[in-house]
């Protein structure tokens, strides 16, 4: 077992361990590179439309949590494949679910967005 770090150097560790992780998806995932381009391509809307500061935050939230989804299927579908490449069951579960999630946090984002954005 490796001596656990504490304090500053914790941190730094663990930022340089993120920053890794944020590295290797956007070089081994086009779903992760294509949701982080359409965050960035929203982001001036999100400045310039005139809503309240809780609605612009409301706006916000949905695009973080849709890369914090696809972060996450991401490393589930990592682990799955490192098991093993072979077909079974339980592994093609945990990845249809992954992906659902995917999903849901996507059309919640598009509703969030529309109900946002909607003339009144």
């Amino acid at each position: 077992m490796k001596p656990q770090t504490k304090g500053l150097k914790r941190l730094i560790h663990a930022t340089r361990y993120s920053l890794q992780g944020l590295r290797a998806l956007w070089r081994t995932e086009a779903a992760f590179r294509q949701e982080a381009m359409l965050s960035l391509l929203l982001t001036p809307v999100i400045i310039m439309v005139d809503v309240p500061s809780a609605e612009r935050a409301l706006l916000v939230a949905t695009l973080l949590l849709v890369l914090i989804t696809e972060m996450l299927n991401s490393a589930i579908e990592v682990v799955i494949d490192r098991i093993g490449h072979d077909h079974h069951e339980l592994s093609g579960r945990a990845k249809d679910m992954g992906s659902a999630a995917v999903m849901f946090s996507l059309i919640g984002a598009a509703i969030i967005w529309a109900i946002v954005l909607w003339p009144s």
